[in-house]
């Protein structure tokens, strides 16, 4: 492969900045790799950086992604709160937003707000949609991720099948569309920009619902459908029934029907929060019960995969440690023993911002694929 777009590649990891550590890297000529680099100055994806610092004889050029390429959209839908948020091409979030909007109001609904706050975000910030150059969303639920299309069934049969593309307004032609899991975009922003030291991570979005996935050798694992990730309840010693989703069981949801059935009004896991931050003393008994049992069903997960770490977010990982501690307790007094040693129970390290900076990730990935930007690199310099 001795397209561009693998230059590129190298050039935004970091791994690779300069002639040298590229010639390094690739085992090129340095004819070949000066035609590619040509090709990607040229298509203005890379720009000049200066020179590195050299501890002798001539300093090296150093090249980096063109920050001034356009912008990124990102959307991470959850069960019921939204965040929104505009990044440039190498990751930066430049502004966000949010609201208390989700998967039950439904793909017209989310995708009608989130349109509305984005164009005005846009104009606020200097930019038009022709400055867009991709799209990133997350969406609770399975995914093709090669289609963009959601499996079925979903927790509101509204989005079963859903084409994403199809519920979006009129964006430039060569705009790329990426779509996955929330908890897969999540697992991506926490893996890429929170805990980069590990290259193993189980990642729990605890909402109203409950999402799983797994990061392997510094990849999402999606499974042949896009549903990997999805956990059932523990069966104890219900061996005859059928499997149940984890959060029938063990969820915002769960806690916040409980909570409405003894008269409180609680309606999202922000509520939930706000609550716990109160000091209600059900709220904080509740949040315990579900973590212990959420650490529970990750007990076969670690021994399955053996991650090096556990990282639990959403919005009910808010509530700290004694939330984290029950996941943690629960999950190290099931697991086996050999699974538990090293391991790493934590909070999400990105909290809130780790939907946004992940869909962000996930379009940019598909913005800048390799054999997409080798393509369109050629066909700049014919």
């Amino acid at each position: 492969m001795t397209g561009s777009g693998i230059v590129l590649d190298l050039i935004r990891s970091g791994k690779a900045r300069t002639r040298s550590n590229l010639l390094e890297a690739l085992g090129w000529s340095r004819v070949t790799l000066s035609r590619r680099l040509d090709e990607l100055l040229d298509s203005e994806f890379v720009v000049h950086a200066g020179h590195a610092a050299s501890g002798g004889g001539r300093p090296s050029e150093e090249f980096e992604v063109n920050a001034a390429l356009g912008v990124v959209l990102a959307v991470d839908i959850g069960s019921s709160h939204t965040r929104v948020g505009i990044t440039d091409v190498v990751g930066t979030v430049l502004v966000e937003d949010e609201a208390d909007i989700g998967l039950f109001d439904g793909p017209e609904e989310i995708f009608r707000w989130a349109e509305q706050v984005f164009d005005f975000l846009l104009t606020r910030g200097g930019w038009s949609r022709s400055d867009v150059r991709g799209i990133g969303i997350g969406v609770p639920g399975p995914v093709n991720s090669i289609t963009g299309t959601l499996g079925s069934p979903q927790l509101d049969p509204r989005w079963d099948n859903v084409v994403v593309s199809d519920y979006l307004g009129q964006w430039p032609d060569d705009i790329v569309i990426a779509v996955d899991r929330d908890v897969n975009v999540l697992a991506i922003g926490e893996a890429r920009f929170g805990w980069p030291e590990f290259r193993d991570l189980v990642v729990v979005k605890s909402g109203i619902g409950v999402g799983c996935a797994f990061v392997m050798d510094g990849n999402v694992v999606r499974g042949s459908r896009g549903g990997a990730g999805q956990l059932s309840a523990p069966l104890r010693d219900r061996l005859s029934e059928p499997l149940r989703r984890l959060e029938t069981v063990a969820s915002g949801g769960t806690i916040r029907d409980r909570l409405v059935r003894s008269g409180e009004y609680v309606r999202t896991s922000a509520d939930i929060l706000q609550l716990a931050e109160n000091g209600n003393p059900e709220v904080l008994a509740l949040l315990e019960e579900v973590g212990e049992v959420i650490g529970y069903a990750l007990a076969d997960v670690v021994g399955l995969l053996n991650p090096s770490a556990v990282v639990v977010g959403g919005n009910l990982a808010e509530a700290g440690e004694r939330y984290i501690s029950a996941v943690r307790r629960s999950l190290f007094g099931a697991a086996h023993v050999y699974s538990r040693q090293s391991l790493v129970v934590e909070q999400a390290r990105l909290s809130a911002k780790a939907g946004v900076r992940g869909a962000s990730a996930l379009a940019l990935d598909a913005l800048f694929e390799p054999d997409r930007i080798s393509a369109l690199t050629r066909s700049r310099m014919t």
